[in-house]
């Protein structure tokens, strides 16, 4: 299997397509992926605005690895036997006896991007550097429009398009997330107040700043704290790590613990009445939002191996903090005014640079849906209802269906963002789309019954009015 793409003979641009993918992340990769092997073909074309694919390429930190197996590729979950599988890559690559030998259930981030960008390089559905600016429904031709740019090697609109498409699927990720306080600076130029998404781009800047702070006790802000404090002086590390949860908690890793990402938890949890969904989220931050023990124990090492020779780094790690506000001390610093939560006092804490690791938020597309607006049903919080199928719950005269991707945690829970959950969904997808099973998915995916069993109760059969005596006397 080469890496060049194959020559599609030209299309009518007012045929419509069976499905339309918008973004093209690992999600909706792996659905263009699995959609290329469905049985009959199927006219699928995926948009997305940047020039070619990239996985968050400002983390891909030397070493930093997957929290999910390898088996948590595009496909393999869904279809082992599909060109498309990681150990697919490995071969062409000549690397599958290395990487056996090498026995790793967990790849490098690096070497993930390295494979997703193998994939998309010879996937044909796929269209990069195409912004897509309207999706509306037509009900003369009961087809979906979909309106879209074409962008240039500088990201200047080239030429304007429009497809028709029966089915679409939102796949446009997230977006970093920057708390308000921080926003201003974060915005401004020339202050070093940056997103983690942006890391390796500065990494440089920050190794030569004379203070650096990290905020967020999620695996982004352990790694990036961990990747500074090594390339530091000991002694001179000046590192401080604040997080607002009220210490650095290890990631819930148990195998058990692990079934709340199974098709069986997403089943269950969808199941559950919106309050009980909303209230339940929150309290499952452990299963996501944590850190991996490993990198927990790398960093207390390289912490205590900096107090071999008497004498304590210059790193401060302090959770249960918050950032109240922050401003700019002279043309280069930062300065931070924080709060303790629980000890309610404050303080301020000047810095020279601030990297936040402050997670991410579901991309907005209300702009681009404004024309789907009168036609989609929301919850009691005003968030689009999806149901069991990733499909948004839209008015009965729609046809079509509007798919959504790592946007629909507040129905399906923890499970959405997660890659071990791509090819799963992507196959349900499909079956639902086609009306089919191209992917036979299995029925149990988990040793944990999440709910009670609903069973009829059983029938208790009446008393006989006669009474039959024990003995005869």
């Amino acid at each position: 299997m080469t890496g060049s793409t194959p020559q599609r003979p030209p299309r009518d641009p007012d045929q419509p397509h069976d499905l339309v993918g918008i973004g093209i992340g690992p999600f909706n990769l792996s659905l263009a992926a699995l959609a290329h092997g469905v049985p009959g073909g199927l006219s699928a074309t995926f948009y997305e605005q940047n020039p070619a694919f990239h996985w968050h390429p400002g983390l891909l930190i030397e070493g930093a690895t997957l929290q999910v197996p390898f088996l948590a590729d595009l496909v393999t979950l869904a279809d082992p036997a599909s060109p498309w599988s990681f150990l697919s890559y490995l071969r062409s690559r000549d690397r599958l006896f290395p990487f056996y030998f090498a026995e790793k259930f967990h790849i490098q981030r690096a070497e993930y991007d390295a494979y997703c960008r193998w994939v998309s390089g010879q996937l044909p559905s796929l269209h990069f550097g195409h912004q897509v600016d309207a999706v509306r429904w037509n009900p003369e031709r009961a087809l979906f429009e979909v309106d879209f740019t074409q962008l240039d090697a500088d990201g200047e609109a080239e030429a304007l398009g429009r497809a028709y498409t029966r089915h679409v699927v939102l796949g446009v990720g997230t977006q970093p997330y920057i708390p308000e306080p921080l926003r201003p600076l974060a915005d401004a130029p020339n202050v070093p107040v940056l997103h983690s998404a942006d890391y390796l781009a500065h990494r440089e800047q920050l190794l030569a700043a004379e203070h650096v702070t990290v905020i967020g006790s999620g695996q982004s802000g352990a790694e990036i704290f961990l990747d500074l404090l090594r390339a530091r002086p000991a002694g001179a590390e000046k590192l401080h790590w604040l997080a607002r949860t009220e210490a650095f908690r290890p990631m819930e890793y148990s195998k058990l613990g692990l079934e709340h990402f199974t098709p069986d938890y997403t089943r269950f949890f969808h199941g559950l009445p919106e309050p009980v969904r909303n209230e339940l989220l929150p309290r499952q931050s452990q299963l996501h939002k944590a850190i991996d023990a490993d990198t927990i124990a790398a960093i207390h090492d390289e912490l205590y191996r900096r107090t071999l020779h008497g004498g304590w780094p210059d790193a401060v790690l302090t959770p249960g903090v918050r950032v109240r506000t922050a401003g700019r001390v002279a043309t280069t610093k930062v300065e931070l005014h924080l709060e303790h939560i629980q000890q309610s006092t404050r303080s301020r804490l000047t810095t020279d640079a601030v990297v936040l690791a402050t997670g991410y938020r579901e991309r907005p597309v209300d702009r681009m849906l404004a024309g789907l607006d009168p036609y989609l049903r929301h919850d009691s919080h005003g968030r689009a209802t999806v149901d069991d199928e990733y499909r948004l719950v839209l008015d009965e005269s729609v046809t079509g269906s509007v798919y959504v991707q790592n946007a629909e945690k507040h129905t399906h829970g923890v499970g959405a963002p997660d890659l071990g959950l791509a090819a799963w969904r992507s196959a349900t997808i499909l079956n639902s789309l086609t009306g089919k099973e191209p992917y036979p998915l299995p029925r149990r995916t988990a040793f944990t019954t999440f709910g009670l069993e609903q069973r009829e109760a059983p029938r208790i059969p009446a008393q006989s009015q006669e009474l039959t005596p024990l003995t005869q006397s």
